[in-house]
């Protein structure tokens, strides 16, 4: 039965050669070898530079002296358009000083034209050695990225229970506003500072969850939703001379994607197009349907980018801006692509960007759409005495003031041996609430030891990881574990169903 071998590769081989002749011997010759090969001959300086500027070939096989134009001339100019291009000298003029002189130079190999029997294997030497050279600094750059990746990810690991306090009043703090004033524009600036924590904490989540590979739940996303607010957040941060123009064909659209992940996208975009309009002009937010594909458009009239730009914008760590981190296009493309659409990009120099965005509709079901989200109605205390114990003393001041406003009589201590000592004097709370820590091993302990002096009532854990939820089912009285960051709301709703023995 015969057997099937793969062909081999063929080689781009130009031949800088004023003889024809001469062109041929050396293409017979490498033929014979069994080498499978495209050739093109060239003899002069700007036939070199068309043919460079066409492909750059495998190699380049060059006489040395020619009318008009030298081989070490041809080296130079080969060089300049790739340093690394396998080039070797074929003359038969060529002494033992002129050979050395070409090797200084630059050139790979010389060959005797009147002794070729060494050309096909100097031929494939040389290409062998230049892919080789070639392969090991790709694997070197993929090496150092996904170092540089590792990196990324252990930092964004160590920063984010930080980042996650940092942001905690922004979420705490509008509501202790809103229930101080009937003021509409204080509450609008309150629902903006909440959804800016909101959206801030999600999107290190977000950021930590692309460099573990994890992935969000997916949402049902009404596009008319997603723009207005959106457009809440750009219009406290555009400049005078930027115009935002929204449109969207029909309010019904919607996608499925996940809500933080999709609004970090367009934000990241309409904050890129603002930068690229020092001078102001229009921004425009556009979705219409094509097809069963929602088309989502973020357009600007600023500076554009050139060529070499657009070829690199989605690289990991390019970034034309002197602060950025060259990680916010990636990541935007990384959710698009994750939600099963793609983004792409056009752009004019001194004319404006357009980035758009596709992904697949939702199938819209027959059922109706849930409600959007209320606010429960609050249920008041009457003075019943509520521990909290938490190191993070922002959030425990804040804690104090929010449950103090409903009428819960508030005691907060900082460690676990501050909160015994208090029970020891004063006796049994009516509920308490422990920041449990990354894991909420801390707060394990301390509900036992809570336990062990006789507390048998509600206890609210403040966890950043749910699979400590093991570890606390054994604890004696009712535990409830309440994720972070904290939004009063819950916090509210939390507290009275515990106290209430729901």
């Amino acid at each position: 039965m015969p057997t099937h071998t793969a062909e081999p590769q063929e080689l781009r081989i130009l031949l800088v050669e004023d003889s024809a002749e001469d062109a041929e011997l050396m293409i017979d010759q490498i033929r014979e070898a069994g080498i499978n090969g495209r050739f093109q001959r060239v003899e002069s300086e700007v036939e070199l530079q068309q043919a460079l500027a066409a492909g750059v070939p495998d190699i380049v096989l060059s006489d040395l002296s020619m009318p008009g134009f030298t081989g070490f001339e041809a080296l130079h100019l080969v060089r300049r358009v790739d340093p690394e291009l396998p080039f070797i000298f074929v003359s038969g003029t060529m002494g033992e000083a002129s050979a050395l002189a070409a090797l200084r130079h630059g050139a790979n190999d010389y060959i005797i034209k009147h002794q070729p029997a060494r050309l096909p294997s100097a031929v494939l030497r040389a290409v062998g050695d230049a892919r080789a050279v070639r392969e090991r600094r790709r694997v070197e750059t993929e090496l150092m990225r996904a170092q540089r990746l590792e990196s990324l990810s252990l930092l964004a690991a160590g920063l984010s229970h930080d980042l996650r306090n940092i942001l905690q009043p922004l979420l705490i703090m509008p509501e202790l506003l809103k229930a101080r004033t009937e003021d509409k524009q204080l509450h609008h600036m309150a629902d903006v500072i909440a959804e800016c924590g909101r959206r801030g904490h999600e999107m290190a989540e977000s950021m930590l969850s692309f460099v573990r590979g994890s992935r969000k739940a997916s949402e049902h996303i009404r596009i008319q939703h997603l723009f207005d607010a959106v457009a809440l957040l750009l219009r406290s941060t555009l400049p005078a001379s930027v115009q935002l123009k929204v449109e969207v064909d029909d309010p019904a659209r919607s996608v499925d994607a996940n809500y933080t992940e999709l609004q970090q996208v367009l934000l990241n975009l309409a904050l890129n197009a603002v930068q690229a309009m020092p001078e102001g002009g229009s921004l425009f937010l556009r979705a219409r349907a094509q097809g069963q594909t929602l088309c989502m458009e973020v357009e600007d009239e600023g500076i554009g980018m050139d060529a070499q730009t657009l070829e690199q914008l989605f690289s990991p760590f390019f970034t034309t801006k002197p602060n950025g981190t060259g990680l916010g296009l990636m990541s935007c493309k990384r959710i698009v692509e994750g939600c099963g659409g793609s983004i792409a990009v056009r752009s004019v120099v001194g004319q404006g960007t357009l980035f758009a965005l596709r992904l697949p509709l939702a199938v819209e079901s027959a059922a109706t759409e849930p409600a959007e989200r209320q606010e429960t109605a609050m249920t008041l205390g009457n003075g019943q005495q509520i521990l909290v114990v938490d190191g993070e003393a922002t959030r425990l001041s804040l804690l104090g003031n929010a449950l103090s406003s409903q009428s819960y009589q508030m005691h907060l201590v900082s460690d676990g041996a501050a909160a015994l000592r208090w029970m020891q004097r004063q006796g049994m709370p009516a509920m308490v609430i422990v920041d449990g820590g990354p894991r909420c091993l801390a707060a394990s302990h301390l509900l036992a030891e809570m336990a062990a002096l006789g507390y048998a009532g509600p206890a609210l854990v403040l966890c950043e990881d749910t699979v400590a939820a093991s570890a606390l089912a054994a604890l004696p009285g009712r535990v409830r574990l309440l994720p972070k960051p904290l939004e009063m709301q819950q916090v509210f709703r939390a507290v009275a169903e515990g106290l209430a023995g729901t």
